[in-house]
């Protein structure tokens, strides 16, 4: 019968794997930042991703979450088409191609509201009075009105009547854009 005598040295076990987890974390660390950084630079604009052809539908349900995003975020978001509905709404400094295609938000709960929306501009905007619900689809631009701002260029315009979602809310933390996606 052989008997074994094994000596554990704790301090070398522990040493060794430390080592070890230390250079583990250390390998995960410099894999996610490659993918970090390297990745973003693959996507660094929507056109390369996003097909030409494609036109993102805004409903009463996210325009005020899309409407911050892009304000906040305009270069992000040139080139992208969007499609959405509301009224015809102008102010006295706009140009006679330039109006405002509003939304009432609803701000309070005894349902006062002020008017939100995205700066268009057309061609034909003088054929639409205020107040004249339109859908519209266009191009977001950058343009400036009393500082930077986005600008629908329109590249079709027609009258539609007054939607039952005329309301929209203010903006909640629940969307997260992807960069250059709507």
């Amino acid at each position: 019968m052989f008997i074994y005598n094994i000596k554990i040295n704790g301090s070398k076990v522990f040493k060794t794997l430390f080592f070890i987890i230390t250079l583990i974390v250390i390998l995960i660390a410099i894999v996610v930042c490659c993918k970090i950084f390297f990745g973003a630079k693959k996507s660094g604009s929507s056109v390369d991703y996003v097909p030409q052809d494609h036109v993102s539908k805004i409903s009463a349900s996210n325009y005020t979450n899309i409407l911050k995003t892009v304000h906040d975020d305009i270069d992000d978001y040139v080139g992208v088409k969007i499609n959405f509905t509301g009224y015809v709404y102008r102010v006295l400094d706009f140009n006679e191609n330039q109006f405002v295609l509003a939304r009432d938000m609803i701000v309070s709960s005894n349902y006062q509201s002020v008017i939100v929306g995205f700066l268009c501009e057309a061609d034909n905007a003088k054929d639409f009075a205020d107040e004249t619900w339109v859908e519209v689809t266009g191009e977001i631009t950058k343009g400036d009105y009393h500082g930077p701002m986005p600008i629908v260029k329109i590249t079709e315009i027609k009258k539609v009547d007054r939607p039952t979602e005329e309301y929209v809310y203010p903006p909640d933390d629940s969307y997260i854009p992807t960069a250059g996606i709507l």
